[in-house]
């Protein structure tokens, strides 16, 4: 009789320990395979350059995906980096994030606006290179920045830029 309570015990413990990790393998534990920059294309598109300091530009990132199902479940980070320094670019205030499933084939954007800031101001960073990193993933890819320097925020708080929640594009 002793067998059984033990069998049952045992069975209990592996479906416990089985149900513990539903993170399908992906290390920052949300379900699913979050996208990988090699697995999708990045490309920055046409930008609306910000033609003089005080003027907001906007910049289109398109991500296609050229493998596996994967998705896209937070907002990208991006990081401006220049004349030595960097600086983290925010989530655009009010944005909410929406998970994105991209099968192969599907494209998804963001934007990264700023405020272009004067020439050799004290606030403005000389950005000369964009970062960007996916959700979910440490892989990053690096861009030239080609749109002036970027102003910063009034309470020096970092750059007056910021960047958008991903959209599906197509159907």
């Amino acid at each position: 009789m002793r067998a059984i309570p033990l069998t049952v015990t045992a069975l209990a413990a592996a479906l416990l320990l089985t149900a513990c990790n539903d993170s399908g393998g992906n290390k920052n534990g949300k379900s699913g395979s979050a996208c990988e920059i090699g697995g999708v294309s990045l490309e920055i598109g046409a930008a609306s350059v910000a033609p003089a300091a005080g003027d907001t530009g906007e910049i289109p990132v398109s991500i296609t995906n050229q493998s596996a199902p994967c998705t896209l479940d937070d907002f990208p980070e991006i990081e401006l980096n220049g004349g030595g320094s960097k600086a983290r670019v925010p989530v655009l205030k009010g944005a909410k994030a929406q998970k994105l499933k991209l099968a192969k084939g599907d494209s998804a954007s963001f934007s990264i606006s700023y405020v272009r800031g004067a020439e050799g101001a004290k606030n403005a960073l000389a950005a000369q290179t964009v970062k960007i990193t996916l959700p979910g993933s440490d892989t990053s890819r690096t861009f030239p920045w080609k749109y002036g320097p970027v102003a910063g925020k009034a309470d020096g708080s970092g750059p007056n830029a910021s960047v958008s929640a991903f959209q599906q594009v197509g159907d």
